[in-house]
């Protein structure tokens, strides 16, 4: 486990999965069927509990102002701040480590409880799973 810090907000667009874990792949082809595989744009799953259920949003980086309603999608912004994260390699050969890398990282002492699961594809084959940590300097 390592901190990282994301030092802009980022404004992406999404498609909400009907179930999850269930409804979780469906969701990124959704979502990749309108929004191509690109190098210049960041991929991301956020969930969160809602109402004792998971909510998971498959999600890109908007590119450019306007374009998540040009295209149809909602949009949410992933905070700035730290955040505790693990990598995952080869993610798709074991997609249960995803699930077990965020069982560590929700332990972390500063979790912030305000906050949410983060998957960051951060190439085909890696995923950085994060979680925001609360601002000890408030």
């Amino acid at each position: 486990m390592k901190d990282y810090t994301i030092d802009r907000e980022i404004k992406v667009m999404y498609v909400t999965a009907g179930s999850f874990p269930d409804g979780v792949l469906e969701a990124h082809q959704q979502l990749h069927s309108k929004i191509p595989f690109s190098q210049e744009r960041k991929y991301f799953g956020i969930s969160f509990p809602e109402d004792g259920v998971i909510i998971y949003k498959a999600a890109a980086e908007e590119m450019y102002a306007g374009e998540a309603a040009e295209k149809g999608f909602e949009t949410y912004t992933i905070r700035t701040g730290k955040y505790a994260c693990m990598v995952v390699s080869n993610y798709m050969n074991n997609t249960a480590a995803i699930g077990e890398a965020f069982q560590n990282l929700l332990k972390h002492p500063q979790l912030d409880p305000e906050g949410y699961c983060l998957e960051w594809y951060i190439s085909q084959q890696d995923v950085q799973c994060m979680v925001p940590l609360k601002n000890i300097n408030q």
